[in-house]
């Protein structure tokens, strides 16, 4: 049965309130923006489709591979931008000429729910400083409006 965006962003919204922790994927005890996905995938979807390899925080910088974008390729439907929709995954670049490290799930046209370090998930506004950075977009696979 194919997930709809109003149960992913759901599911996103139970995690409001879960510590940032590196690399970790549980809900109300610690996550990453990548373990927030992945427990949202685990609720909406089941099983995670592959493991991922321990990561640095500075990961992106090292190796320069768009590692991220690649795994949403790979598991993801891609989206354009400008069609982006709540409960759409967006992938973001912190500088121009680096790969996107950072990912959120649109909850609003105007809203998103991430993690982030120092704080915990929560759902806050896309402002224009985060438009700007986002690099790709990608819809769950089957996603269905509603």
């Amino acid at each position: 049965m194919s997930p709809r965006r109003s149960e992913i962003v759901a599911q996103a919204r139970l995690w409001i309130g879960t510590p940032y922790l590196h690399q970790a994927s549980a809900r109300g005890v610690g996550c990453d923006c990548l373990g927030l996905l992945r427990g949202v995938w685990r609720e909406a979807i089941g099983p995670e489709p592959e493991r991922f390899a321990p990561y640095a925080p500075d990961w992106a910088e090292t190796t320069r591979e768009e590692r991220l974008a690649q795994a949403g390729l790979r598991h993801f439907t891609p989206v354009a931008v400008q069609d982006a929709q709540p409960g759409d995954v967006a992938l973001f670049r912190w500088r121009a000429d680096s790969p996107a490290k950072h990912c959120a799930i649109l909850s609003a046209p105007d809203a998103m729910i991430h993690a982030h370090e120092g704080a915990c998930v929560c759902e806050t506004t896309l402002s224009p400083w985060w438009r700007r950075r986002i690099a790709y977009v990608f819809s769950f696979p089957g996603a269905d409006d509603a």
